[in-house]
C-alpha cells in the first residue's frame, strides 16, 4: 500500500524538486555554453566585416579599382551606375 503521510509527500516533493533543479542546471549549462559560442561568432564575424571595410576603404582611397571590387564581391555588394535608378521594394 502507498504511503499517504505527509513525511512521505514531503519527501516525494523534495524529491522531485532536486530532480528539477538538476534538470534546470544541466539546461542552464547548455544555455550558457550556447551564449558564449554565439559571442564567440559574432567577435568573428564583426573581425572580418572590418577588415573588408578597411581593405573596401583603401582601395577606394588608393584608386585601386580591381582591389576594391575583388572586396565588394566579398561584401556582395554591386555597383551601381549614376544613371541607375533605385530599384523597387519588389527586387529586394
Amino acid at each position: 500500500p502507498r504511503e499517504t503521510t505527509p513525511a512521505h509527500k514531503l519527501e516525494e516533493a523534495q524529491k522531485k524538486f532536486e530532480d528539477h533543479k538538476t534538470k534546470f542546471e544541466k539546461l542552464r549549462g547548455d544555455v550558457s555554453i550556447k551564449l558564449k559560442f554565439l559571442d564567440e561568432n559574432r567577435v568573428k564575424v564583426m573581425h572580418k566585416q572590418l577588415l573588408l571595410f578597411h581593405n573596401a576603404t583603401s582601395a577606394y582611397f588608393t584608386g585601386n579599382a580591381t582591389a576594391l571590387d575583388a572586396t565588394l564581391k566579398q561584401f556582395n555588394i554591386k555597383l551601381k551606375s549614376a544613371n541607375s535608378s533605385a530599384p523597387s521594394w519588389l527586387e529586394h
